[in-house]
């Protein structure tokens, strides 16, 4: 019997050996599942299926061999395709669709270049919560590593970026992949992922045996063993590729504050005589509609300050929205809720809470929940959940209950003097160009109810961050915590296709326009009409300011006027600082 365990173990090793072999090549998979080599479908095909069944309406892409099948195949299904002329600007229109309308925003560009192209850009939607799905080519399965056209590893540059990265290796995997990458880019804290698509899982049977098939087999024993691993690649490849899958949308799966969270929060907020609320872009996610997240702050009656994109929540005029001052009213608030907002560089770290304050943390992320609690403040209670849900749920609760009306009015009143006195700056005179502060006083006066306004640059928007006031729920966009330049061209687009009916103002300092310009193109050739506001100082002056009387240079620093007398005037205008005209494409 020893003899006979012993045989029996040694063929155990080698079966399993051989077992797992043909798993990873297929041959298992292949006994049950052929391989319709006549078909002409593609794996694009199965992408854009995917897609339509999860209401994505636009695929924004600068395009590339690598993709083609995709581009096509969505199109064919309804999904608007909108070509940009920069990688960068496809994933700022689609992180500004996913902020704007609650579905995954879609971006897909071609292999090597134009993938490195977009980091930036999905950096920034990390740091910004959107969720994001990025479609990338890449080299055929089998020529990955072996020096083919624009193969570099794709997926070292995205793992750190992105919440989910996947590589497709079979038309199989398509379908399900690409579902379990919409759901998790919406679950928990949103974010972008990342999907690889090699070009032999996007294009027809014949086309990819064309290309990858063998033309003229080796002689010998080497040679047939290395055309029939090739053979059964390609059809390991495309076995079971068109057979029916389900397309619907997974499950998301949203954090939320328990029953005794809360109670513990409506007894903090019920006994304090100065409550304030720091709202930040978390705030404005799905499932919440952010129209009902308003009604709930309004019912609170807790003085309020917008951050990212839940400025304009409350409207224009709002008389419990405080703009200035934000400092001094965290100096004496007695409970402060940050709701979605983070203690990072924004809030000093959290230096600038009141030690004495009770304060109320609210985040989907646990990192981003207790981010320098262990240095500068401390959560009286840290909820990790949504919320915009948690308001809601506080406003039931505090139902009756309603805040200290000369609090409001305090920092009110508070509001009003220092935006008296910006108004004054506004009508200070220059010596030669327009007064900025008066420029963006107009703008704000100008603007339709309805208008969407994208902030993109330093200095400027700086200002205009003060000044200008988004007339309600999710009419501001800017880059977020990473403070990316050259998204207002992107931005812009997302917004305009979203918001077709709305105007659509960029913000944009003349550092920043270099970015996206060439956008403009793309804003004519889609009909998405935009305006666009420059404040022409010829500076990085955000730089310069600090760089000059520290180092005494303005190296690098900078730019140019461009005046009247040098650019012909266009037939239309944006008003414009400076005398920098951009037309307006309509």
């Amino acid at each position: 019997m020893d003899y006979l365990g012993v045989i029996g173990y040694s063929l155990f090793i080698p079966l399993c050996a051989l077992l797992f072999a043909a798993y990873k090549l297929g041959l298992l998979y292949q006994l049950f599942h052929k391989a319709e080599t006549k078909s002409p479908r593609h794996g694009g095909e199965s992408v854009a299926e995917v897609l339509r069944a999860h209401n994505v309406k636009y695929v924004f892409t600068l395009v590339g061999g690598h993709i083609s099948p995709i581009l096509v195949a969505c199109e064919k299904l309804g999904i608007r395709i909108v070509d940009t002329r920069h990688e960068a600007t496809a994933v700022f229109a689609a992180d500004a669709v996913a902020r704007l309308s609650g579905t995954v925003g879609v971006a897909a560009v071609t292999a090597g270049p134009g993938l490195t192209n977009t980091v930036t850009a999905v950096k920034n939607a990390q740091m910004a919560e959107s969720p994001l799905l990025l479609m990338g080519g890449a080299a055929g399965t089998l020529l990955q590593g072996r020096g083919a056209l624009q193969d570099i590893d794709q997926m070292s540059l995205f793992k750190p970026l992105c919440k989910f990265c996947a590589s497709i290796r079979t038309i199989r995997e398509i379908v399900p992949t690409v579902r379990k990458a919409l759901a998790i880019a919406q679950s928990g804290t949103p974010g972008p992922v990342f999907i690889e698509f090699p070009i032999d899982t996007l294009y027809p049977f014949h086309l990819v045996s064309k290309e990858f098939g063998v033309k003229n087999p080796p002689k010998g024993l080497m040679g047939k063993v290395v055309t029939w691993y090739l053979e059964n690649h390609l059809t390991n490849l495309f076995a079971g590729a068109w057979e029916t899958r389900d397309v619907s949308p997974l499950p998301v799966d949203i954090p939320h504050a328990t029953d005794d969270q809360v109670q513990k929060c409506i007894e903090l907020v019920s006994r304090a005589k100065k409550p304030v609320i720091l709202l930040g872009s978390q705030a404005t996610l799905p499932p919440t509609p952010v129209e009902d997240i308003r009604k709930a702050l309004e019912l609170l009656g807790i003085p309020c300050f917008l951050g990212g994109m839940s400025r304009g929540m409350l409207g224009k005029d709002s008389p419990i929205h405080i703009r200035q001052n934000r400092r001094d009213a965290l100096k004496e608030a007695d409970v402060v809720l940050l709701a979605g907002t983070v203690c990072d560089f924004r809030l000093s770290y959290g230096r600038v809470l009141n030690r004495r304050s009770k304060v109320i943390a609210v985040n989907r992320d646990k990192t981003q929940l207790l981010k320098n609690s262990d240095m500068f403040w401390k959560p009286t209670v840290a909820i990790q959940g949504d919320a915009g849900s948690f308001l809601l749920q506080l406003s039931k609760g505090l139902k009756g209950h309603k805040c200290p009306e000369e609090w409001p009015q305090s920092l009110k009143a508070g509001d009003e003097t220092k935006e008296n006195a910006n108004r004054a700056k506004a009508v200070e005179k220059t010596d030669r160009h327009l007064n900025p502060l008066k420029v963006l006083h107009c703008v704000d006066e100008l603007m339709a109810e309805d208008s969407i306004i994208v902030a993109d640059g330093g200095d400027f928007v700086g200002s205009a961050a003060y000044i200008m006031r988004p007339r309600g729920p999710l009419r501001w966009l800017d880059p977020g915590a990473f403070g990316t330049l050259g998204v207002g061209g992107g931005f812009a687009l997302g917004a305009k296709l979203c918001r077709p009916e709305s105007e659509v103002w960029i913000v944009y300092g003349d550092g920043s326009l270099g970015y996206s310009v060439a956008e403009f193109d793309t804003f004519t050739r889609h009909k998405t009409p935009v305006i666009a506001v420059v404040g022409n100082d010829a500076c990085w002056s955000q730089i310069s300011r600090e760089q000059v009387p520290i180092l005494g240079s303005n190296v690098a620093c900078g730019l140019a006027f461009l005046g009247s007398s040098k650019v012909p005037h266009p037939p239309h205008n944006a008003v414009v600082n400076n005398q920098i005209r951009l037309p307006y494409c309509g």
